[in-house]
């Protein structure tokens, strides 16, 4: 939070005292990278990074937004009444979306209202502020206005503004960890079926260190859409000799006996990467209720590895970030996290190494790349929720 309150900046700006505040976290995938849109499981958690916001009811049908990490863009105005995409809106479009897609199933939104709005999580860095500021609004919504949405509806409703609103063709894991997030613990998610497992994540000595490459990533980049295409094209291939709809379904045993049958190597490396990493998820969650953080941080690495090698979606940057933390002692693992070409990197780090951990890693990679990296410690924490307005003070 800024010097000056998120309570200060709504009073200044709307001449009124908030009524409710609220709280949705960013999100980090621990492990199970572009497994997701593969038919397997991801491995994200919550985290102690978010966006905040103060607000309160309006009499008409008025909705005005302020952000303070865009104070240029103003105070945004739109009516109920008129809730398209508007390019001019920016950043507002995610709540535009959302309240228009809660209406339009089926809640009644009786009047507009006014909210200030302030985030921590880093801009660009692929922690998932989109979907922060969509479950943001949806607690927002029920608290503001009784409306009882149950959470899974409102994940669902996130991800529907992500794709059809604005227009990014993304999955269910960012607005399913950000709104289920619990402290201490990941989420085992299979994103066909939503069927979820919490696995605790003890961490009294470690913290977890995100580290941004500053290298912006473009979600929608004509890469991603080709690794899904690659991923589509071994499935079709192994559909003709096993009956599966997705390569999340195949054992590592499996995809080792058939893969011979995909000839393009490009597209072997591809679907062996989107198997193998499923098992990795499966095995992290065992690893994590024996309590066994040392094979946890095995199992991140070997992701990285297979990332760069198989998927190649890592580039200089993050491969420095990660090869200069796996050198550094107190290290149990680290591998880039989300979907990579840039954004960051995650590892996990005894508490009594961080300082030393940040210092030696940021200059390698400053001497390297040629510009800093960002280093962030943060915390695993709640999924949205209201808040008290004593603590946006």
């Amino acid at each position: 939070m800024s010097e000056m309150t998120l309570n200060n900046i709504f009073i200044d700006l709307f001449h009124n005292m908030p009524e409710k505040a609220f709280f949705a976290p960013g999100r980090i995938n621990l492990i199970g990278e572009h497994t997701d849109y593969n038919g397997g499981h991801v491995f994200p958690c919550a985290i102690t990074y978010g966006t905040y916001a103060a607000a309160r009811r309006r009499e008409d049908k008025l909705v005005r937004l302020y952000s303070h990490n865009f104070p240029e863009k103003g105070i945004i105005e739109f009516s109920l009444n008129e809730l398209n995409f508007d390019g001019e809106h920016a950043w507002a479009n995610y709540p535009k979306g959302m309240i228009r897609y809660i209406i339009e199933a089926g809640y009644r939104i009786p009047a507009g209202f006014e909210c200030a709005i302030e985030g921590n999580i880093p801009n660009g860095a692929g922690l998932s502020s989109s979907a922060s500021i969509e479950l943001l609004t949806g607690v927002l919504m029920n608290g503001l206005f009784q409306l009882e949405i149950p959470r899974l509806e409102l994940i669902k409703i996130g991800k529907r503004v992500e794709n059809e609103f604005i227009g990014v063709n993304s999955g269910i894991m960012d607005q399913f960890a950000i709104c289920m997030g619990q402290k201490d613990a990941g989420i085992l998610l299979d994103c066909q079926t939503l069927k979820y497992e919490y696995a605790p994540i003890h961490l009294e000595n470690h913290k977890i260190i995100i580290m941004n490459t500053n290298k912006r990533r473009e979600l929608a980049d004509s890469k991603y859409n080709e690794r899904r295409s690659e991923c589509e094209a071994a499935l079709e291939v192994l559909q003709q000799k096993l009956p599966i709809e997705a390569l999340g379904q195949l054992s590592e045993q499996e995809f080792d006996e058939q893969q011979h049958f995909i000839k393009d190597e490009t597209v072997r490396k591809r679907a062996k990467h989107a198997v193998y990493e499923n098992v990795r998820t499966l095995k992290a969650l065992q690893a994590l209720r024996a309590g066994n953080l040392e094979e946890f941080g095995q199992l991140m690495n070997q992701s990285h590895i297979s990332l760069r090698d198989d998927y190649e979606v890592t580039g200089v940057e993050l491969d420095s970030l990660v090869a200069a933390a796996w050198n550094q002692p107190g290290v149990l693992g680290a591998r880039m996290t989300g979907a990579g070409f840039g954004g960051c990197a995650i590892a996990i780090v005894e508490n009594n190494e961080v300082k030393d951990f940040i210092a030696k890693v940021g200059a390698i990679y400053e001497e390297k790349i040629g510009y800093p990296a960002d280093f962030y410690v943060a915390s695993i924490g709640d999924g949205a929720k209201e808040i008290e307005l004593e603590a946006v003070k």
